[in-house]
This record gives C-alpha cells, structure tokens and sequence, in this order.
C-alpha cells in the first residue's frame, strides 16, 4: 500500500478540501445514497483533469485502493505534477469561494450574438464558428490520428486500431486536446450559455467516425439522451467541437431542434409502461448539423441527439467537451 512521504508531491493534493471526502464516498463497500455533491465531483475531477469515468474504475478496485494511492494515481495521470497555480483555483471554488475563468479574463473575447442566443433559445443548440483557430484543431487531429496509427491520406488505416463498439478515442490529457477545452471563444460560449465565469472543463473524449464500407457499419451512438429524465429537468449543456469539415453526409452531429421545450409535454403523454429511451427512436425530426473545421456544437442536454453512419470520404474527426460551473443544480434520480 503506498503511504505519502514527507515531501511527496501527492501531499499537496491533501489540502483539497473535497479530495478525501470523495474518496471516501466511491471506495464505500456499499453504494451510498447521493450526497447532494455530484456537482462538486465533477469540478474535483475536472480541475485534476481526470475523466470521471477512469476515476470511477480505479477506486471501484478491490481491495480498495488507499487516499494516497489514489493522489499518487492522480499525479501519475497528469505526467508527474499539477500547477500549483491551478491547484490553487480548484481549493478554492471547493471552499466555496468566487473563481474566475481558467483561461483569464473573457471581457475582450466575441460572444454569441443576439441571433445566435435566439436560435439556443428556440432549437436548443448553437453552432460557434472559428472556436479554436487552424493550428489549434489541426493539431488535435493530428493527434488523434497518431493515437490511432491512420493517416488522413491512407485509408485502410482508418479502421485497424478502431473498437468496432464505438467511434470513441479514449485521448484525455494530451496538450493538443487540453489547450482546445481552454480557448477563449469555447470558453466565452459556454460562459454565455451558463450565464457565469466560474467553469471548469470536463475531460472527455476524442471521436473518429471514419466511412461506412463492409465489415465496418457505424456502431452507434444512437438517438439518446446523457441525462436523467426524472422531473425537474434542470439546464445543462453539451459540446463537440468539430477537427475537419463535417458536412452533414460526413456522420455529423444530430439532434431534433426543439425538443428540449417539449420534453415535459411528450413524457406525458406516452402510454404508461412505456420506456422513453426506447420510445424516442421513433420519433421525427432528427436533423443532422453540419460545420466546417473548428466549429462547435453546443446544445441542450434535454435534446435526443446521437451520432449518425458516415456515409462521406473522409473521417468524422471531433473532441467531446462539456464546460460547467463549480456548483449547479442538478435531479439526483435517475430515469
């Protein structure tokens, strides 16, 4: 069992003031009930840059792993050490202090326009053009076809390393995929959209959706939602920020607009015993949204959304990401 040294760099993730708790709460023998805090794991993950799912199967080990192995877990995801600077803000927004945004001041950074705060309203998403520059998305894609062994001018290599389950790239901490979840203009729409500064970048996933042909058929996702459907539906949103140009044949992102307003309505009036996860891929309007390199996609999370077959020439290439503040309401039930 690993123990902290005197001077361990793991010491100073002691001072958190949520770490332990947390801990505490995933390595129970017996499932706890929700402690009011999923907000806070959120944020405690987000400022380590751990995914939460990653976090969740390391301390769900048995034997439990102890609090030191799991700080010095942390430390050995993050290459060794954590900026103290960025420490520093995580302590305090989980002490309950003010935080600004992690990327400084947002007051010189465009925002969403009137027009484009109108479309959010009535459809339930937004597409931000330019929100990382060329050198920025390159780079990532770059990144995720070196993760893969592909090359974009090659495209037998576009399926070697893939899981035929999924179009997911488990790429987290990579600098090129960090620096983009940080940008000024996907931070200053988010910021927008939450109407608040205080956000903290979940680490996600990458995505590859290269071409349909024999012996590969898109694997889903599929028409869905990524929240509980148990009333109140309280406002969230989600993102993915498009590496290539992806036309709408090309596996874009889909959704049906507006259905975000209508979610409580339509619930109601299934027949009872009905299982709306099931019912929803029946209903109409799933349009796909297109966008050109380096564009983002944010909607409403009360949106059915997936992913759809790539029937273009090229892979759909895109970085998953979710921004949110260090506390939010949120409905602990889950259906």
């Amino acid at each position: 069992m690993s123990q902290f040294s005197v001077t361990s760099p793991a010491t100073a993730l002691l001072h958190l003031p949520y770490l332990e708790r947390y801990w505490r709460r995933m390595t129970a023998a017996a499932a706890a009930p929700d402690s009011g805090e999923w907000d806070l794991d959120n944020t405690l993950l987000a400022g380590l840059h751990i995914n939460l799912r990653e976090a969740a199967t390391f301390l769900n080990r048995r034997p439990a792993p102890a609090l030191a192995e799991f700080a010095e877990w942390i430390l050995s995801v993050n290459g060794g050490s954590i900026d103290e600077a960025r420490l520093h803000r995580l302590r305090m927004a989980l002490d309950g202090q003010p935080v600004g945004p992690p990327a400084g001041t947002l007051d010189d950074v465009p925002g969403l326009t009137a027009e484009e705060l109108a479309h959010w309203e009535e459809h339930g998403y937004v597409v931000v053009h330019d929100a990382v520059g060329t050198a920025a998305r390159e780079a990532a894609a770059e990144t995720i076809y070196g993760f893969l062994g592909a090359s974009p001018n090659d495209p037998a290599s576009w399926y070697g390393k893939l899981d035929a389950a999924t179009i997911w790239v488990p790429l987290y901490r990579h600098p090129a995929l960090t620096s983009n979840r940080s940008a000024p203009r996907v931070m200053r729409a988010f910021a927008d959209l939450w109407d608040r500064e205080d956000l903290w970048p979940i680490v996600d996933q990458a995505g590859f959706n290269p071409p349909e042909r024999p012996g590969w058929r898109f694997p889903g996702p599929f028409i869905h939602w990524d929240m509980t459907l148990a009333a109140p539906h309280i406002f969230g949103v989600q993102g993915i920020l498009y590496l290539t140009d992806t036309p709408a044949e090309q596996g874009a992102f889909c959704c049906i607009p507006g259905f975000h307003r209508r979610l409580p309505d339509w619930l109601h009036s299934l027949p009872a015993g009905t299982d709306p996860r099931q019912a929803i891929r029946s209903e109409p309007g799933l349009v796909p949204i297109a966008g050109r390199a380096g564009d983002l996609v944010i909607w409403h999370h009360a949106l059915p959304h997936a992913s759809s077959p790539n029937r273009g020439r090229l892979p759909r290439i895109v970085q998953y990401m979710t921004l949110r503040p260090t506390r939010w309401p949120y409905t602990a039930e889950w259906m």
